[in-house]
């Protein structure tokens, strides 16, 4: 009976103290590469989540510009003020022009044209709408922020000499305007953080010339053959290079 009972004993002993640790300290490895890991994925998916949204961000704003500048007319307004103000200003900064084909699903009373200007502020580039044209002292815009995180921002204007302009209407040696006109195309330059320098140039459709077109008649002896000339269609992309 004291040899089963010794026997018994001996097989029944739990884990030591060191077998517990040992134990123990396996596990808070393991746990610490899996929470390691996790977090990592978990930070990449984070990252991911941040740039496409700041990438729909960036892609609504060159559509609603796109948008804006190939809609633009010559069309002047008042401003605040009373003064005449030209249907585009602008410097390396700023952006302001008229637009048509403003759309009114509601059926207002009201033009389809707009005046819109963008602006750069506290790092965010910021479109302003007005609800009418020739503006009264008390007339304030509509503004809605289109891209956060810009470092700069930067506009030209290409001429019909095809020569970049810094301002708009074009400043003469007197540093005075010169009226008239619209540009052949804008050039927007914006530094996004983590993206870089994003140039994108727009043509002005109401700023191109106008294609003419040439009849001569030449008589033969034979017969009479009209001969029809066309200029080449200008490509801005391709005679826009600074």
């Amino acid at each position: 009976m004291c040899v089963k009972y010794s026997f018994t004993q001996r097989h029944n002993k739990g884990f030591t103290l060191l077998e517990l640790l040992v134990s123990l300290l396996i596990f808070a490895v393991l746990a610490v590469m899996a929470y390691g890991g996790l977090q990592a994925v978990l930070d990449a998916q984070k990252r991911t989540a941040a740039q496409a949204m700041q990438l729909a961000e960036l892609q609504t704003f060159f559509a609603i510009l796109s948008r804006d500048i190939e809609q633009m007319i010559d069309r002047g307004i008042r401003d605040n003020y009373g003064e005449a103000q030209s249907s585009l200003t602008g410097d390396q900064t700023t952006l302001e022009f008229t637009r048509t084909g403003w759309r009114n699903p509601a059926g207002f009373t009201r033009s389809h044209m707009q005046r819109v200007a963008y602006i750069m502020d506290d790092n965010r580039i910021i479109r302003q709408g007005w609800q009418v044209l020739d503006r009264a002292q008390g007339s304030v815009p509509i503004e809605n922020a289109l891209i956060d995180d810009v470092n700069e921002f930067e506009v030209r204007f290409l001429d019909q000499d095809l020569q970049w302009q810094s301002h708009w209407p074009v400043l003469n040696t007197n540093l005075t305007n010169i009226p008239g006109g619209l540009p052949r195309a804008v050039e927007i330059v914006v530094d996004i953080e983590g993206w870089g320098r994003i140039t994108r140039l727009f043509s002005v459709v109401s700023g191109l010339p106008a294609q003419s077109t040439t009849s001569t008649t030449t008589t033969t002896p034979q017969s009479t053959t009209q001969e029809t000339t066309t200029p080449e269609t200008n490509i801005i992309e391709e005679q826009a290079s600074p």
